[in-house]
């Protein structure tokens, strides 16, 4: 079987700003959860997705936002879209979707987490963390855990991991500690690029790895000299950016494979709300209804 992991956040996010603006009866914006309904649903009708879980950022902030004061936060986001977090895990769970809502934790935690655990189960065949979240790379083990952007179709196995950022999914952290994530608020460290990153990464895999004098690397990097003072001051920053932009796998999820099976939506909570959302008509389109 195949186990598909939802980074609901990324899809609230793409359907905010790809999907046209739509009020409820009390006016307030709901058209990111539709389209975020809709796009379920079309994966539901699949067929494919036989077992199934959903990860929110239920908060903005976590407790990466302790360690370092310029990480992510919710500022600036546009009430519109925060607002509606709660209104989109409610009717992922009305469609009967496993959802996890994180609070200490990100969602791509959660999703790393299940990632781990599920694919060390011999009746899984696959694990598809559905986005294109260069973080969720690190997770990637050959075919069997891989990155799927639906929108594009696109799968990204460990070939592919390797391809696109020039090292393998082990190293996605450090690589990211060195270039700097602009999304996540990690600034990398000066004069580290992606090229060099990936060119040292993929000879010596880890930070620590990477001797400090420039005249013992084995690869030809541009700008050698300065690279390596840089990372000589700074090794301790880096080491902080690397904890940043690892993804823990030990959050505490309470379901189980067997949880994960999508047994239909729930005929108790979807009509309702569609019917508060102003998308009565999307109830005909559920394949399956829970007995």
């Amino acid at each position: 079987m195949k186990v598909h992991l939802i980074d609901g956040t990324f899809e609230l996010f793409r359907a905010y700003y790809g999907a046209p603006p739509s009020r409820d009866r009390e006016g307030r914006e709901v058209g990111a959860t539709r389209a975020l309904m809709r796009s379920l649903l079309a994966l539901l009708r699949e067929g494919e997705a036989t077992h199934i879980a959903c990860a929110f950022d239920h908060v903005i902030e976590s407790f990466r936002n302790d360690l370092f004061p310029g990480y992510k936060t919710g500022a600036g986001l546009d009430p519109d879209l925060y607002g509606q977090f709660p209104l989109a895990e409610e009717a992922t769970r009305a469609l009967g979707i496993v959802t996890w809502p994180m609070v200490e934790f990100e969602a791509d935690d959660a999703l790393a987490t299940a990632a781990a655990r599920l694919s060390a189960l011999p009746e899984v065949e696959q694990v598809l963390l559905c986005s294109p979240d260069k973080d969720l790379a690190q997770c990637v083990q050959g075919g069997r855990v891989v990155c799927l952007d639906r929108l594009r179709k696109k799968v990204l196995d460990e070939e592919g991991v390797l391809a696109k950022f020039g090292v393998l999914p082990g190293s996605i952290p450090d690589w990211l500690a060195l270039v700097g994530d602009t999304a996540d608020g990690i600034p990398g460290l000066p004069r580290w690029g992606e090229k060099s990153a990936a060119a040292l990464l993929r000879r010596y895999g880890h930070l620590e790895a990477i001797p400090d004098d420039e005249a013992r690397w084995d690869v030809k990097v541009r700008g050698a000299p300065q690279l390596a003072e840089v990372l000589r001051a700074r090794r301790a920053e880096a080491a902080l950016y690397r904890r940043l932009a690892t993804l823990r796998t030990d959050v505490p999820l309470l379901e189980d494979l067997a949880a994960l099976r999508w047994t239909g939506a729930r005929r108790d909570e979807l009509p309702a709300l569609c019917e508060r959302l102003g998308e009565a008509r999307l109830q005909e389109r559920v394949p399956l209804w829970r007995a």
